[in-house]
């Protein structure tokens, strides 16, 4: 038995819905046209009290005759919407009887719609598109001229042809005029697939709807999406804490694959996002300046930044490329974690948890709190973690001046912090120095010119 309360919440939002949406019905008349003033907010529908399916569409300069019906074919239904005439150029007489003819087409199952000559393209309806061309044009027109990264615009598609696939060949317009799909489509991915996945959807078709109505003047104002009551969030904790440090290195040294192990060490020294460090080439690493140059990261070349190397970092490094021209001789002339993968590079670092407890955006998160615990300001970290400064004086502040000396020494601070915790153990007493990655080596630099050529 369904829970009265959950059943009056819905009732609720649903009413709300449709108190929101602007539009009524009316005998669509010549007279009574003429009457209806122009609206200067949003569009509004008026809709035929004789002929189900005829409406009239009434903007800030236009009233524009239109139908829509629902196409059954295969078992599929298509929701087509076509305009019928401008007020002005047709009598409401003319339009009704037309958009008998169209409806009439749309029951039987026939598309009205113009067909196109063989081998050309079906044109589609610039003021009224479908999900699947408007995410078309805001992935290649907009992501895609934004440098937006590749998983950024795979997580968009994942959600506009996965979890909204039954929407695409949709009119967008449907959802504007009735938000209470929109509605019905978030609580069902949240209770099959999550309250943040749902959440992320419902951004992507926003972005979606804003960016096609730029264009499509005749969609309604109101974005469907903002019918739809979030779902909470909260920030994942999932950092380690400087007490968990010992028990993840004795994990991380148990892995078998020795390139995955630099990988992840690596990701906890310097707090940045996988894709970014998977992506790393030999080329994009100064030894001589000690930092490593991130030419793409999330956000584009725009966001382009260097890391600093702190000493244990490039300790790490050195490993890395001694490992990759060990095992992976053709790859790790390009890639700094090479592997044998379509790219060349690592292309999963997903470990089972019970081999690896903590892993990627986790260690990222990990950096953070401990650069907390090593005193190092909250600017700094932020620099170091190549995010956006807050602040309107933080503006004027130059990372790269700050690079070589500033920020080098914060990362050292960082570095040393990490390793005394893993050097601790359960009782706060500092183990031995001798296994990695906590030995030091005095001449590892020199290694350094062994393997590159090139002294730091």
């Amino acid at each position: 038995m369904a829970n009265p309360k959950d059943s009056h919440g819905c009732i609720h939002r649903f009413n709300a819905v449709l108190k929101a949406m602007t539009q009524h019905r009316n005998s669509l008349s010549d007279r009574n046209i003429a009457a209806l003033p122009f609206v200067a907010s949003r569009q509004e529908i008026v809709r035929d009290a004789d002929l189900s399916g005829f409406f009239l569409l009434v903007g800030a300069r236009s009233k524009t005759f239109m139908i829509q019906g629902d196409l059954r074919v295969a078992g599929k239904r298509q929701t087509i919407r076509i305009k019928v005439g401008e007020v002005g150029k047709i009598t409401a007489r003319e339009a009704r009887a037309k958009a008998k003819a169209l409806l009439g087409s749309i029951a039987d199952g026939i598309d009205p719609r113009p067909k196109a000559k063989p081998g050309a393209s079906v044109p589609s309806n610039s003021n009224d598109p479908t999900l699947r061309e408007a995410w078309g044009r805001y992935r290649d027109g907009h992501m895609k001229r934004k440098n937006r990264s590749e998983g950024t615009i795979e997580n968009y598609r994942d959600h506009v042809e996965r979890l909204m696939s039954d929407w695409l060949d949709e009119p967008l317009s449907r959802f504007g005029e009735d938000p209470a799909l929109v509605v019905v489509r978030h609580e069902k991915i949240t209770k099959e697939h999550g309250s943040y996945i749902a959440n992320g959807c419902m951004r992507t078709l926003r972005a979606i709807y804003n960016h096609a109505r730029k264009a499509a003047r005749a969609l309604p104002a109101d974005n469907p999406v903002s019918a739809v009551d979030w779902n909470a969030e909260s920030r994942r904790d999932t950092a380690l804490g400087l007490s968990d440090l010992p028990g993840w290195f004795a994990e991380l040294a148990a892995l078998d694959n020795a390139m995955r192990r630099e990988f992840h060490l690596f990701l906890l020294f310097s707090g940045h996002r996988p894709d970014a460090i998977k992506k790393a080439r030999i080329e994009h690493l100064d030894f001589k300046n000690r930092v490593l140059h991130i030419p793409k990261p999330k956000g584009g070349e725009t966001k382009a930044f260097d890391i600093p190397l702190s000493r244990p970092m490039i300790r790490c490094l050195v490993r890395a490329i001694r490992i990759g021209r060990t095992f992976y001789p053709d790859q790790a002339s390009e890639w700094l974690f090479p592997a044998d993968s379509k790219s060349g590079h690592l292309a999963e670092h997903k470990e089972k948890r019970s081999d690896l407890s903590k892993w990627g955006n986790e260690l990222r998160q990990t950096f953070r709190t401990i650069a907390q615990a090593a005193g190092v300001p909250e600017l700094d970290v932020h620099l170091l973690m190549n995010h956006s400064i807050p602040g309107v004086n933080a503006g004027y502040i130059t990372r790269n001046a700050l690079l070589r000396d500033h920020l080098r020494s914060q990362q050292e601070s960082i570095s040393r912090k990490i390793l005394e915790a893993a050097r601790a153990d359960r009782k706060g007493k500092s183990s031995p120095r001798g296994t990695w990655p906590l030995v030091g080596g005095r001449d590892f630099l020199s290694k350094i010119l062994d393997l590159t050529g090139r002294r730091p």
